[in-house]
């Protein structure tokens, strides 16, 4: 290459690789940056011939590329990219340009090249990721979709809307409030009201009732996310998913709920009013009477845990800050005042403030009534206190009564079966778990001969 020194330098200062070739490809000048991009000094490149360094996978259309600008007769500009062997054998993707433009003071043409490796491989995991999402949208039961921020535009949708929403995706592409029309009206205004939302930048959680064809009875669970980017909203996706079954389980739970609670109650007041009747009568059939009170009392007590199991398995509302400190203290003071014999400590209160479900308090003051009422003597004592941790709080309930039966610590830990048959003392221990699973947290439990038994309920912080 003619030129002067301070030209060569200024070459070997650039951040890309530039090069002279002659017709052949050939190397006649590489300037200082090719051993940053790709470990050669420039004088072990020249005389070499730039395709030997090509991948062969990419050689051809390289070649290509280069014989039709250098043989075209009129004025050609050329971009290529391609694979070049580094110096330690292995390859870096470079995008070359050069045009046929050269005069008597070169000694070929200038290739310019940029090192665009790791564009090259972003754009290749995106593609794979891309890829992926339509095998998991093409096979997902759930409708998984995008718009753009105002619903003027769908991005994206899988084929599981037009079973569910009983539309087809084509008139959804052609206009996109389409889906509206598949709404029940009644709930249409309160999805209106979730898009208004989602284009705000608020996440949104909800459900409603959607297809015509089967009269509306089709009930989906939304959940949708804003796509911000620099504070705008940009996006909108989420997924719609079928809920129907669910929601029909939970209407069947709530009728038999009813109606067995209803007659359960109504029965067994008319036995224990029966039973006043025969003490009155016969006043030496106390003793045998007694048995009949105490189970039917406890009936209902267990109609009344029922009612609270199903009110907490089919109410969906979100969780909201507890207190814990102060459930604890509510549930001593309450299980106190039903059994005074028993002596109830409370150790340290570290204030803890979760995210949780209102039956929490009536967890703990089961734990704290159970303790009490399967203790062997007639004036037990139970410990109760609160530990701040790290990732929220701890609630511990001790006692020194014999260690509670596998089958019932399994319930509170959720190691039981539910298809296996449960004979229990109630449904107080099913409470428990469901109450701090549902709220975010874990229970276990420790019992031994010795040390009695300790259960330790796992709440996370709230807030998160």
């Amino acid at each position: 290459m003619n030129g002067s020194q301070p030209h060569r330098l200024l070459l070997d200062q650039a951040q890309d690789k530039v090069a002279l070739l002659d017709e052949g490809g050939v190397y006649t000048y590489v300037n200082g940056a090719v051993k940053r991009i790709l470990g050669f000094d420039p004088d072990e490149l020249v005389g070499t011939n730039v395709f030997e360094h090509v991948h062969s996978d990419d050689r051809e259309d390289v070649r290509r590329t280069f014989r039709g600008a250098v043989r075209s007769d009129e004025f050609t500009e050329v971009t290529a990219e391609y694979r070049h062997r580094t110096r330690d054998g292995s390859w870096v993707w470079l995008e070359s340009r050069m045009s046929n433009l050269t005069d008597d003071a070169l000694d070929g043409f200038v290739v310019s090249s940029r090192d665009i490796t790791d564009r090259v491989e972003a754009e290749r995991e995106r593609a794979e990721v891309a890829s992926h999402l339509r095998e998991i949208a093409a096979v997902s039961s759930d409708v998984l979709w995008m718009f753009d921020a105002d619903w003027s535009e769908l991005l994206f949708v899988n084929p599981s809307y037009e079973e569910i929403y009983g539309t087809s995706v084509a008139e959804l592409r052609g206009d996109p409030d389409a889906f509206l029309d598949a709404i029940h009206p009644d709930d249409v205004p309160a999805v209106r009201e979730a898009m208004e939302r989602l284009s705000e930048g608020t996440p949104v959680d909800i459900e409603h009732r959607v297809n015509p064809d089967e009269d509306y009875n089709r009930w989906v669970w939304i959940q949708g996310e804003p796509i911000t980017v620099d504070g705008e909203v940009v996006r909108i996706t989420g997924f719609s998913r079928d809920v129907t079954d669910r929601r029909r389980r939970e209407r069947q739970l709530v009728v038999m709920d009813n109606l067995l609670r209803h007659n359960l109650r109504n029965d067994l007041n008319l036995i224990l009013g029966t039973v006043e009747t025969i003490e009155s009568a016969v006043p030496d059939a106390t003793e045998h009477t007694a048995v009949i009170r105490r189970v039917g009392e406890q009936l209902l007590a267990t109609a009344e845990k029922e009612r609270e199991v199903i009110e907490l398995i089919t109410d969906h509302r979100d969780g909201e800050p507890i207190a814990l400190d102060e459930v604890i203290e509510e549930s001593v003071e309450r299980v106190g005042e039903r059994f005074p014999a028993a002596s109830i400590e409370v150790g340290s209160l570290d204030p803890v403030v979760t995210d949780g479900r209102t039956e929490l308090r009536s967890a703990v003051t089961e734990l704290l009534e159970n303790a009490v009422r399967h203790a062997d003597d007639d004036a037990p004592t139970v410990t109760v206190e609160l530990r701040r941790t790290a990732d929220g709080g701890e609630i511990v309930v001790r006692d020194d009564h014999a260690p509670i039966p596998t089958v019932e610590a399994n319930v509170l830990t959720g190691d039981h079966d539910m298809t296996d048959v449960y004979h229990s003392s109630g449904l107080g221990f099913w409470l428990v778990y469901w109450s701090v699973e549902l709220s975010g947290g874990s229970v276990a439990v420790e019992s031994s001969d010795e040390r009695g038994n300790e259960i330790t309920i796992r709440l996370p912080a709230g807030g998160k």
